[in-house]
């Protein structure tokens, strides 16, 4: 059986489930796995990276561009 046909069974599968404790199990074995996913899309920054941000930060700066930590924080709260 080939992968598109796999997709299509589970699917067929998946859609009839009545189970809320099952379709939560899922539910978390999705996330777990984009999780992991982001996880192995993870690297590093370059050097070359870093110091272009250290540039763009002293710009912010200089330019006004940035916001204080109790603003931010205070901002942060209203999100939720």
């Amino acid at each position: 059986m080939d992968l598109q046909t796999r997709k299509i069974a589970f699917i067929q599968e998946f859609l009839s489930i009545e189970s809320e404790e099952l379709l939560s199990r899922f539910e978390k074995l999705l996330k777990n796995r984009k999780t992991a996913k982001e996880d192995l899309d993870f690297r590093p920054m370059t050097m070359e990276e870093f110091e272009n941000g250290i540039e763009q930060s002293i710009e912010d700066s200089k330019n006004e561009r940035v916001i204080e930590a109790n603003q931010l924080l205070e901002e942060i709260k209203k999100w939720g």
